[in-house]
Order: structure tokens, then sequence, then C-alpha cells
């Protein structure tokens, strides 16, 4: 599989080798972090026996099987699972975001909005909960929640309407809160997230949670966060708002609801009640880890500089951009043919109006700006989902010659970026990474290339 579809438009300019290399990495990363293979070697059925990880269970012996979830990666995992398990599965509901393509068989594929929720996600979220509200002892859920459920699945609380948590939503994310941050307020305006889809599981059941994750450090209650126990709290999700300066900008419902609520509706803390088995069928780091064994096969000394980037979008590019100028000039922190590897999550914090772009776009524009004395350099920045921001855009790739010709063609750079209306520029340089879905929703992926 090919991820890169606008490889020869990426290739008809600028540092050709570099830019190349660069993509070549990526394109192994992606196919490192795909979920539907992570399922097929994690999950086996031998006769009767299913063996997910270390557990065994005994089909003859058990219930029905269920699958539920949502979210970017989820589609791949319900794949996996149908060609595994088959006619087992009784029934299933998975939500997808729109365009995802690919039929399922025992499983209903719905498909919602992402990143603002729709009311199509919300219809699907009410029919999940009323599935798993079936269940009885000795039931199987299969449940995969991956990046961007939240979204996708809605059930706001009662008293808030779908266009007020939407409302909630926007405000969040041009606010520049990770994702950590957007959850915990997520969590406490749902009915069903933070754990609480789990309670409505009987006890008796098994719950087997299959996850990729998006999260710096994989926290299982912000990548799966319905089937699992919540370590966030009201307290937590007033903070956040107040921090970023929404508290006032919210609907009052919203504000009313947080500030009221009590004990018995905050999220559960502790499901020891019922039978959880936990999988990250797809870590954080997996893209991270496929790029450096990529550079390595490709044979280039490379490092892994950081898993865990945060912080402005532009800022840190332009960091990666140094450290490029530094392995050009001193041979540190290593010597051409090279690549440093990043990933994780970095933001771009918006206030007042802004045109069309995403945090990788504005990563790579950020380097793009310091890139232009580093002979043979290229700097990869995508989100390894397909869509960067609220855009159809993967991301974006800069070489040294990327600030000169936006200089030959009239293109301000330092102004896309102070408006946050990167997209037109980058695509008007052929800079643009197109994927379209991949499939897989891991942390954000930077690959620099620095060729002798």
């Amino acid at each position: 599989m090919t991820y890169v579809k606008n490889r020869e438009r990426l290739l008809d300019h600028g540092n050709r080798a570099a830019r190349e290399m660069a993509l070549e990495i990526v394109e192994r990363a992606l196919a490192q972090a795909d979920p539907y293979r992570a399922v097929r070697r994690l999950v086996k059925l031998e006769g009767d026996i299913l063996t997910v990880g270390s557990h065994t269970f005994n089909l003859s012996r058990a219930g029905r099987i269920f699958v539920v979830g949502a979210g970017k990666a989820t589609f791949p995992i319900a794949r996996a699972l149908e060609d595994i398990l088959g006619e087992r599965i009784r029934r299933g509901i998975v939500i997808c975001k729109y365009g995802q393509e690919g039929e399922l068989t025992r499983i209903e594929k719905r498909l919602a909005s992402h990143p603002v929720p729709d009311e199509s996600g919300f219809a699907a979220a009410q029919d999940i909960l009323a599935l798993v509200r079936e269940t009885q002892p000795g039931d199987i859920v299969f449940a995969a929640f991956t990046g961007g459920s939240s979204a996708l699945m809605p059930y706001p609380v009662a008293g808030v309407t779908l266009e007020e948590k939407k409302q909630v939503n926007r405000l969040l994310l041009y606010s520049g809160a990770n994702i950590i941050e957007i959850n915990a307020v997520r969590k406490h305006l749902s009915q069903i997230k933070g754990g609480r889809l789990a309670r409505a599981i009987h006890p008796g059941a098994h719950i087997i949670n299959l996850t990729v994750s998006d999260v710096i450090g994989d926290p299982l209650d912000y990548i799966t966060c319905p089937t699992v126990p919540d370590t966030s709290t009201f307290a937590q999700a007033r903070a956040t708002l107040t921090k970023y300066g929404l508290w006032d900008k919210v609907p009052a419902s919203v504000r009313e609801y947080l500030k009221n609520a009590g004990p018995g509706e905050e999220s559960p803390k502790d499901l020891s009640d019922h039978n959880l088995y936990n999988f990250v069928a797809v870590p954080g780091t997996a893209a991270c880890r496929g790029a450096y064994a990529a550079a390595r096969e490709l044979g280039l000394s490379a490092l892994i500089l950081s898993t865990m980037l945060e912080g402005e979008s532009r800022e840190v590019g332009g960091t990666f951009a140094d450290i490029a100028r530094e392995i050009r000039a001193s041979g540190q922190p290593l010597t051409p043919p090279c690549a440093v590897i990043g990933g994780g999550e970095t933001t771009v914090r918006i206030s007042g109006h802004c045109g069309e772009g995403g945090p990788n776009q504005e990563f790579a524009l950020g380097a793009a700006l310091r890139l232009g004395e580093v002979k043979s350099a290229a700097l990869a920045s995508v989100d390894t989902d397909g869509t960067d921001g609220p855009t159809q855009l993967a991301g974006a790739l800069v070489d040294e010659t990327t600030l000169a010709r936006a200089q030959a063609a009239g293109i301000n750079l330092d102004a896309a970026l102070a408006e946050h209306d990167v997209s037109a520029a980058l695509r008007d340089l052929g800079e643009v990474v197109i994927t379209g879905a991949t499939g897989t929703n891991v942390n954000d992926l930077k690959v620099l290339v620095v060729l002798p």
C-alpha cells in the first residue's frame, strides 16, 4: 500500500534526493502503525479457543460476541475482528469518519463528523449504548475506541444540547489546549465517555479493549475512555476552560453543569467489578519506531529525538531546523546521511480569525523559515491519520529551497503563519502531503533528513 497520493508533485522540485528519502521513511513508518496487522498478531482463534495477548477464552462456554467502537483507526480493527471471528460475532456497531472506505459484514459501519460532532454521531452513540445494555453474563464485548471517538460519538449530558457541545468543541480545538485537557472537558459533558459506557455493560460480561494510541504516554483513559476508569475530574474540566480563557465563552448550560455537578455525576474511577482486558494494539510511538527502523534500513544513521514533542508547532519546527543546521555545521548529534525523528502532539493557539491550516503544516513551515542555509535537508511533518487539523491534508514536506521559492513567488510565509493560513501557501509551493485516511492514528510524525 502506498500512503502518499501526491508523491510525484512533491518530488518535482527542490532537493529531490532528501525529499524522496523523507517520504520513503514516512511510508514505511505508517505501515508499521497499521492496526489491522497489529490485531491479527494479537488476536488468535483456534477451534473454540480465543486468545488475546496472554488471555484465553473458551467460546464453547462463552456467551455472545459483540463489537463496538468509534474513531479514526477503528475500522481496520473491526475488519480484523471480522476476519478472525467471522459469524461468531453476534452484532456490532462502529462509528467512522465520513469518507471511510470499505465494508463490514457482521458489524454495522456508521459514518459521522470529525472533528466537530454531528447528529449522525449522536444517533450512532445512542445505538451503541442500547446495544451494550443487552449484554448478559459471559458475553464478550470487543471495544475498539481510538483517536477521534470523542467527536464521532457525542452523547451530551442532560441539559446540554448537541449544538452547545459542538460550540465547546470548537472553542477547545482553537485554544491551544492539548488532547488531555480537551478530553477532560469532553468526558465531563458526556453520558458515555470517561468509563460510563462500561457501566452500561453487564458486570458479568468480558470487555476486551483493543485500541490505537494517539496520546503521549498511551494513557488508557484518554485513548479508549468509554470503557476504562477515568482519572480526570470536574475540577480539571473547569480548570482547562479557565486556563484558556474559555469559561465565559462556553454556553451558560455548560458552566452550570460543570459548576453544580455532584459526586454522583463524576466519571467512574473504579471498574474493578467489571472484567476488563486492555490492549494497546498500536502504541503512540509506533510510527516513530517504524521511521527509525526505516532510516537504518535505508543506510542512514538515525536518532529518535523525542516521542513526547509538545509546544507551539511553528516554534518546535524551528528547533528541528536548528538541529539540521547543527548537523551541517558540526556533525552533531549525527553526521550525514542521517535522519532525526520526532513524535508527539504540537499545537496551535488561535485567537480571532484564522485561515486553513493545521499543526503539522505550521511545524513544517516554521522549519522552512530556518532551513534555507542547510544544504541537502528535508523535513516531513504529518498527522498519521491523514488529517492535519480541520484540513484534508496530512501535513507538509519542506526543504532548503522552500523559503527561496516562496520569496520568488511573492508568497509571504511569515504572514501565512501569523494568520494561521498556511495550507494555501504550501499548496502553491507543492509542499502539502496528501494521504487520505490512512487507517491508523498514532502520534504525529516528524522526519528530518540531512544528506551529505
